[in-house]
């Protein structure tokens, strides 16, 4: 394809649009049908303009790539996790794309298995991403699923790890699956036209598909079916969630031909999850309690009402997730921001604090996959900005510590050469927003720096400060990295999360411009030295920010960014959509209609001086529609006033991760920054 020197110019087709009796004119609607020819070649000249535009940059591009590569160590292992009598890993392989699933049975010392090769499954393909990865409860057989296109519809397969042979079955369209413990049955979800998990079945290995049992139809839109097996391995739990209401079905593992029965039937807006211990379901339940509580009910006779409170809830403190163990039970708590755990002897009645070894002000830790429900040793992550990914054995008992891998830095890191902070801006109405911040020694001392800002704020998921051998490409350069953790997510606790969201989503953006207003303030760098990051949701609050104030930014970049909001809500066809009115708010109701009308970004761009954009997407994304950058970026080229570079990248063979391959996304994250260096003027 020849590079096109000129940006395209999107054809304009009148499309109107009735929402509550306002007339909404989309110029750009046509390019939702990825059938039409002229869809396709859009995007293509797209693609031709932005490689054009970035041609310049390619042997920076190259450098930052071979430096990002240089920094990882490509023939690696995992830390070994020992499930019943064997030693579960993967590895990598220098110049491999993917990695290598293996065990040894009694110590790594013994022959090795290799369980799943992903470079051979991917051999030929464009994209290759194993989903579900599930050993039987006798350890002969591997359930799997794979996607070949970026969709998210995964085909799910079974090995036979005596043999090493493939399995005649084959399952379509699967989302999720459980083995129950006679080893020859799965249940799995599969999805509806609108990519929702709605239909649980069971399935009999040997047996056709066509005689899988439908157990389970969730018909309501704005639920989603999930399933497993509890750590005990004496319950599959059917999990059944809208984003603020929950409901679960448990049924005997070794019964798979029994009924699933309810735990607590759902109450809108009561949100629960449910581990196994002996005679008790342990219940999280948010039922009178904004940040979570922990309350333990009979299995005979199940529910939240008459259970026994164990852990009450305490406003200042957020209850995320609990680990149950034959003797222990682990709770992973956010307190001021930062994540506490804490173990209670089942035995004994006594509990204690884990204290991280590190002490870094700075740092986000938890569960590092504690699968083994007969183990004292409880596996735990632990990084920050400066201290790289951490894997720890902590003996519940001994209270010691035994640090198992740390990644590895290759060609030199010492994290003393680095500071890492955490400061706070000031929002509009008080509240203090926290910014993680991390850069080279020095830096601060020689005035305002180039600073990468990024921020996220939706779904209640929180932005932990996490280090990245990637990133050091822009610290070594001069940059400040930031991360505003702004309402919308739950770095501060549920109440957080709560304040960015519905009608008060736009303290999510405010909250980030704080952000942005406090580190100009404070000289750590200047508008024409800053650029921001975000994705998907984080893709949504970069439109909502660049239309409010694009005075502050030199250079955005959005990753298949949420962005047509309204048009996308208002149409429940769209993948996920019903699913996202507990999150965004129902635009049915004119009051939902107005507020999400007046800040999605693609409605609300307008005739300014926009900065210098770099916008991805996927044409096989179903959460975020291809459509939405596409339809974006031809709207900003239209209005904006500015002679910035507005450019579209749309990766036409996957969908909302980008590349599957760890060698292909170091590619995609070099041509970012290839970018944001580029229009800094600092090649």
């Amino acid at each position: 394809m020849t590079a096109q020197q000129t940006p395209p110019d999107a054809q304009q087709v009148r499309h109107l649009n009735l929402y509550h009796g306002e007339e909404v004119i989309d110029n750009y609607h046509w390019l939702r049908d990825r059938d039409n020819p002229a869809t396709i070649a859009y995007l293509e000249e797209e693609n031709s303009f932005t490689a054009a535009a970035m041609a310049h940059t390619e042997k920076l591009q190259d450098e930052l790539y071979h430096e990002m590569r240089g920094r990882i160590k490509e023939t690696d292992l995992s830390v070994p996790m020992l499930i019943d009598g064997y030693y579960y890993y993967s590895r990598t392989e220098q110049d491999k794309q993917y990695g290598i699933n293996c065990r040894r049975r009694g110590s790594m010392e013994a022959p090795e298995d290799i369980l799943l090769d992903e470079n051979e499954l991917a051999e030929g393909l464009e994209y290759c991403d194993v989903g579900i990865y599930q050993i039987s409860p006798d350890n002969n057989l591997l359930a799997f699923s794979v996607d070949t296109q970026g969709d998210e519809i995964y085909q799910l397969r079974v090995k036979d790890l005596r043999t090493g042979e493939m399995v005649a079955d084959r399952l379509e369209n699967v989302d999720d699956a459980a083995w129950s413990t006679d080893n020859t049955t799965l249940f799995y979800t599969t999805l509806d036209a609108a990519h929702r998990p709605d239909k649980l079945y069971r399935h009999s290995l040997g047996q056709p598909v066509a005689q899988d049992v439908l157990v389970y139809h969730e018909k309501d839109e704005r639920y989603y079916a999930g399933i497993f097996l509890t750590k005990s391995k004496d319950y599959l739990i059917l999990t059944l969630g809208s984003n603020i209401t929950s409901e679960a079905h448990y049924l005997r593992a070794a019964d798979p031909l029994g009924d699933f029965r309810v735990i607590e039937p759902r109450q809108q807006g009561v949100e629960y999850s449910v581990s196994h211990h002996d005679d008790y379901f342990y219940i999280v339940t948010n039922l009178d309690a904004i940040n979570f509580r922990l309350v333990r009910s009979n299995v005979s006779r199940p529910g939240l009402q008459d259970a026994t409170e164990i852990i009450p809830h305490r406003p200042q403190v957020m209850l995320d997730y609990i680990s149950v163990f034959r003797d222990f039970l682990v709770t992973y708590t956010r307190e001021g921001g930062f994540r506490k755990i804490r173990v209670y002897n089942l035995a004994d009645g006594t509990n204690h604090e884990v204290q991280f070894p590190e002490g870094e002000p700075v740092y986000s830790g938890g569960s590092g996959g504690n699968p083994d429900f007969n183990t004292q040793i409880l596996r735990l992550y632990y990084t920050s900005m400066v201290i790289p990914s951490s894997i720890y054995d902590y003996d519940m008992i001994a209270r010691s510590w035994v640090l198992q891998k740390r990644q590895e830095v290759m060609g030199g890191y010492s994290p003393q050469d680095y500071s890492t902070e955490l400061i706070y801006a000031r929002a509009g109405d008080g509240t203090s927003i926290p910014v993680s911040l991390v850069y080279r020694d020095g830096v601060r001392t020689n005035g305002p720096a180039p600073l990468y800002l990024t921020g996220y704020g939706a779904y209640g998921s929180s932005s932990d400060p996490y280090f990245s051998t990637n990133r050091l490409s822009l610290l070594d350069r001069g940059f400040i990295y930031a991360i505003a953790h702004v309402r919308g997510g739950g770095e501060m606790g549920r109440a957080w999360y709560e304040a960015g969201k519905f009608l008060q989503k736009k303290n999510t953006f405010s909250d980030f411009i704080a952000c942005t207003e406090h580190l100009l303030a404070e000289k750590y760098t200047t508008s024409d030295r800053l650029a921001i990051w975000g994705g998907s949701a984080g893709g949504l609050l970069m439109g909502a920010v660049v239309n409010e104030r694009p005075d502050l930014y030199h250079a955005v970049v959005a990753d298949v960014p949420f962005v047509d909001v309204i048009n996308t809500m208002m149409d429940p066809t769209v993948p996920l959509t019903v699913i996202e009115y507990e999150e965004w708010g129902n635009p049915a109701d004119p009051a939902y209609y107005e507020y999400i009308r007046s800040y999605s970004p693609y409605e609300n761009t307008r005739a300014q001086a926009y900065p210098h954009l770099l916008i991805t997407a996927g044409l096989n994304d179903p959460r975020v529609g291809y459509w939405e950058p596409a339809k974006w970026i031809a709207r900003l080229r239209d209005r904006s006033t500015s002679d910035n570079r507005l450019l579209l990248r749309t990766q036409m063979g996957s969908g909302h991760g980008g590349a599957s391959g760890r060698y292909d996304y170091l590619k995609e994250i070099a041509f970012e920054f290839a970018f944001v260096l580029d229009v800094m003027g600092m090649q």
